[in-house]
């Protein structure tokens, strides 16, 4: 797992990549958080496009920068989710939480 991010305008877009499992999502979480830190964005869009793979580890690193944008009063947005990760998503209810989209939020 890999991840690239971009920050414009208080929007931090993180770009994922590779698979999503046990053994990469706690340091991706830390990472993530620290990105979250250190910006202090308005808006977070985790973009899953290029997600291979992805397991229940994923809802642990989605809901942990689920709390980390809601501490500082901000919003969460998930993208370019391919079928599989989303059907993971969809049968935890996450889609309840955060909001789910196909596309990339515009820049």
């Amino acid at each position: 797992m890999t991840f690239t991010s971009l920050l414009q305008d208080k929007r931090l877009t993180i770009l994922l990549s590779g698979e999503i499992d046990h053994h990469s999502a706690r340091e991706t979480m830390e990472a993530v958080t620290e990105k979250i830190r250190v910006y202090l964005p308005r808006y977070c869009e985790l973009d899953f496009g290029a997600v291979t793979f992805m397991d229940s580890s994923g809802i642990a690193l989605v809901i942990h920068t689920l709390r980390a944008m809601n501490e500082l009063g901000g919003k969460l947005r998930l993208t370019s989710v391919p079928p599989q990760p989303r059907k993971v998503l969809l049968a935890s209810g996450i889609q309840n939480l955060v909001a789910l989209s196909q596309e990339r939020s515009p820049a």
